[in-house]
């Protein structure tokens, strides 16, 4: 990496706002498609600001999640969880481990499974809105509908059973604080151990979930438990951070959502519009040079800290006309919020008939639904990882 005492644009952990960029990350994407910074946890690091660069470096094989020393890689927050996702492989090995992972779990989320998993959605979210609406309003859309949707889904389609969820989430939620490194240490252990317990008992009891799906490929237990804690902890919050910012774009923009409602091939877009203007910076996945590069006329060096920024992208004037504006019926909307390529998430199918359902049954049954604060107001999750709001009152 390069000296680290020099004076660099300072990255920090301040949740984005709705539609608005931050003036630094503005800044940053008008001087170049790559810029060095400085990252929350004091190193450098490389952000890539602009949609058509970072789409292109999605796909280059230079770039990826090994490091030849792990313990003193540069890092984009202090978080022991995201040590592990550093290979401590040759290149090579982890780009093959990674198309090995992803070859064993795409048919689990190929379109006809994922079809197939449409009405179990849809009573998902009809029971946990009975129960959401049985409240005297206002009460708490986080809590009482974004988080167990998309436990209920995550955990069913993975195997986690019904009385071992809340317990999971707990787990999931600690294992993603900053600042608190043994903590999360003791939580991440915990976790792993938890995970570990249900892999041995689907080994002996199989069920048509991932990890029985997972054991019969032929994989150890040890990878099969790494492999369901990474699809839990990308999968959980995530899904909840959007579907609350969802929420909160479209009963701020009645117009926009009375256009949705109306028509369900609009919902669709509304949905592909919220993902890319749920957030306005701060979605980043870290990865490292292997090998010497040059982007944007800046020469990126093997070992170097890359982040790939799923948001700021998504605000690009040069990739999406009137990016601050929210817009249902925008199409094109090549949005980045799932990644591209070799990176792209392979959940995404199944997230987008969860948001869909959500907003479409949400807003039917509750057609008066807004904010019981004002946007600008709401509690986000500091001192976290995942960030998202920590709740989000609503009234009827």
């Amino acid at each position: 990496m390069t000296a680290p005492h020099r004076d660099l644009p300072s990255l920090d952990l301040e949740p984005p706002g709705l539609l608005r960029v931050s003036p630094l990350l503005r800044d940053l994407q008008e001087r170049g498609p790559v810029c060095l910074v400085r990252t929350p946890a004091g190193d450098e690091g490389w952000l890539v600001t602009r949609h058509t660069v970072l789409k292109q470096l999605l796909n280059d094989e230079r770039i990826g999640h090994s490091h030849p020393d792990p313990a003193n890689a540069a890092q984009y927050v202090r978080n022991p969880f995201l040590d592990l996702m550093i290979a401590d492989t040759d290149a090579e090995t982890a780009r093959r481990t990674h198309t090995e992972s992803r070859r064993l779990l795409a048919p689990m989320f190929s379109a006809r499974r994922v079809r197939e998993m449409e009405p179990r959605v849809a009573a998902v979210v009809d029971a946990v809105l009975d129960d959401f609406t049985a409240q005297e309003p206002p009460a708490d859309l986080h809590g009482g509908v974004s988080v167990p949707v998309a436990r209920t889904v995550l955990c069913d389609i993975i195997g986690v059973p019904p009385q071992g969820r809340e317990h999971l989430t707990a787990l999931l939620s600690q294992t993603a604080v900053l600042g608190d490194r043994e903590g999360v240490q003791r939580t991440q252990r915990d976790l792993y151990a938890f995970v570990g317990e249900l892999v041995r008992r689907k080994r002996a009891e199989p069920g048509q979930d991932i990890i029985t799906r997972l054991t019969e490929g032929g994989l150890s237990d040890e990878r099969v438990t790494h492999l369901a804690v990474g699809l839990l902890f990308a999968g959980l919050d995530s899904v909840v951070t959007i579907m609350d910012h969802g929420v909160v774009l479209l009963a701020t923009h009645p117009e926009q959502r009375a256009a949705a409602l109306a028509d369900p091939d609009v919902m669709t877009h509304a949905v592909e519009e919220v993902l890319r203007a749920a957030k306005a910076g701060g979605s980043i996945l870290p990865r490292y040079a292997t090998e010497d590069l040059t982007v944007g006329g800046e020469t990126i060096r093997a070992g170097d800290l890359v982040l790939f920024d799923f948001s700021l992208p998504n605000f690009d004037e040069r990739a999406f006309d009137v990016p601050e504006r929210f817009d249902v019926t925008r199409s094109p909307n090549p949005h980045l919020t799932f990644a591209h390529g070799m990176w792209h998430c392979i959940g995404a199918p199944l997230a987008r008939i969860e948001l869909n359902t959500v907003f479409t049954q949400l807003f039917t049954r509750l057609p008066d639904l807004r904010l019981a604060l004002p946007a600008g107001e709401l509690a986000e999750n500091e001192g976290r990882l995942s960030g998202g709001l920590s709740e989000l009152p609503v009234t009827w």
